[in-house]
């Protein structure tokens, strides 16, 4: 299994921008996917995720109501469209995948065992 996601870039504090993570590998369908961010200085942290049997989606307090995972099994990907961006939303973000069948979208990121390589993200205020 192989994720690569979409380029971030710069935005303006307030802008929008829409990430997506493709993935190879048959079993995607059957994965729950999720999003982390990487901010200098902090930990790798949660985002959001959504659950692969019943599509139930979860997101960090920081991002709800202003970012959406969505999934799309017949292309393989998984997006994150990110609106009313703040500065403090820049970091390097990364798609990751848990194994197929486990359904739970922990936000622990050693419970997901395929990573892509990370895309940065920059807000200007």
């Amino acid at each position: 299994v192989q994720l690569q996601a979409s380029r971030g870039g710069l935005v303006q504090s307030g802008g929008s921008l829409r990430l997506s993570c493709a993935v190879t590998g048959r079993a995607f369908s059957t994965s729950s996917m999720a999003w982390f961010r990487l901010a200098p200085g902090k930990e790798r942290e949660f985002v959001a995720g959504v659950s692969w049997y019943d599509g139930i989606t979860y997101y960090a307090d920081s991002v709800k109501g202003r970012f959406t995972i969505s999934r799309d099994n017949a292309k393989n990907t998984v997006g994150l469209e990110m609106n009313n961006l703040k500065p403090e939303d820049t970091a390097t973000y990364y798609c990751a995948a848990r194994k197929p069948r486990y359904n739970a979208v922990p936000r622990r990121d050693d419970e997901y065992t395929y990573w892509g390589p990370g895309t940065l993200v920059t807000v200007s205020s």
